[in-house]
């Protein structure tokens, strides 16, 4: 499979006033042509950061990359020029924010936004670039593209503003969409309906994209692969079934286990305990330690590697250590590892899968 992207050890650090907040820590993961990955946690992670690190969106003054590489058609985008950037952004790589009202100018009408990166990047002519606009409307679902071309985008609903988003996002068919919390600013009904919308527009223009969110929910709909961060760094890396049926780190426990569903027969959905790590002074063994049940004493002490459970599932926990005491999961997700054909509980069942 064609690689589009391949981020390789990043490191990077921001300097506030209270001291160095080290918010990456040592973060691999690649994708390929056509595919979705998905990279899920609790706010404060790191998503958001990994991202705007690879569009190069970080405030030079303050972020310092310590370390690592982003490689992205055989070059460092680390390494690239702001002037050569400017031309990767929006042509090559394009970015879809969790708000999209803050993402559209007030002061133009949305016809002139979809057109602007095909006169820029595209080269165009104005009639072309009208054209074309128009199709994009279509494409996301719009009614009456032609006519809604001339209007502002407080004219728009916030399921239609996030379609132009996508449009303009779309307008010159890039390699890698990064969709940052898309539908969180969403009622649940136009979330599923853009959810829906993506997957249909993947298919038909086979971008690449890298979906953030903590909603494990979605997930399930739209990724291929999973990468569950906490702390600055990947604790569990596999295909959306292996994440969600054979589930290996704690962290990943919790955050199936806070997930509603219609089995649920508890008065109260579980919580994790505690807080995220402060990234001013980073814990030095297994960043989740202190909120987990199942810690144990090298947890405190030492930071876990890896650890392959599959060809194409990883999780740092040392509960996967051959010396390790064999412990149970929580009881829901013991029921979900009984559906996935490669667990440990599993009972023959119609097998893993959505």
């Amino acid at each position: 499979m064609e690689k589009i992207i391949e981020v390789k050890d990043l490191e990077l650090s921001f300097h506030t006033f209270a001291g160095e907040v080290k918010a990456i820590r040592g973060v691999n993961f690649e994708v390929f042509k056509g595919e979705t990955l998905a990279i899920v946690g609790e706010s404060g992670s790191g998503k958001s950061v990994t991202t705007k690190a690879i569009m190069r969106l970080l405030p030079e003054s303050s972020t310092e990359f310590k370390n690592g590489q982003i490689l992205f058609d055989g070059k460092d985008l680390l390494k690239t020029s702001d002037k050569d950037m400017q031309k990767v952004r929006g042509k090559e790589i394009s970015m879809i924010f969790q708000d999209p009202m803050t993402s559209l100018n007030p002061t133009m009408p949305i016809g002139k936004q979809i057109m602007e990166p095909l006169l820029k990047h595209q080269k165009l002519s104005k009639e072309e670039a009208r054209r074309k606009s128009i199709e994009l409307l279509s494409l996301v679902g719009m009614p009456q593209p032609e006519q809604r071309m001339k209007q502002y985008p407080h004219q728009f609903s916030g399921g239609q503003r996030q379609r132009i988003v996508i449009a303009v996002a779309l307008a010159c068919n890039p390699k890698l969409l990064i969709a940052d919390e898309p539908t969180t600013a969403l009622d649940v009904t136009i979330q599923a309906q853009i959810l829906e919308l993506m997957k249909d527009l993947q298919k038909k223009i086979e971008t690449s994209i890298i979906f953030i969110t903590h909603d494990l929910g979605v997930v399930a709909n739209v990724a291929d692969r999973v990468a569950v961060m906490y702390g600055g760094q990947i604790v569990e890396f596999g295909t959306v079934d292996e994440i969600f049926y054979n589930p290996q780190h704690p962290y990943t426990w919790g955050l199936l286990s806070s997930m509603p569903s219609l089995d649920t027969t508890e008065e109260k959905l579980y919580a994790i305990p505690g807080s995220p790590p402060d990234l001013l002074d980073p814990p030095k063994g297994d960043a989740f330690a202190l909120r987990s049940e199942y810690a144990m004493k090298i947890d405190m002490e030492e930071k876990p590697p890896l650890f392959k459970v599959s060809d194409t599932h990883y999780a740092a926990t040392w509960l996967l250590h051959p010396d390790a005491p064999k412990v149970d999961p929580p009881a829901a997700i013991v029921e979900r590892m009984k559906k996935f054909p490669g667990s440990r509980y599993y009972e023959g069942s119609a097998g893993g899968g959505r």
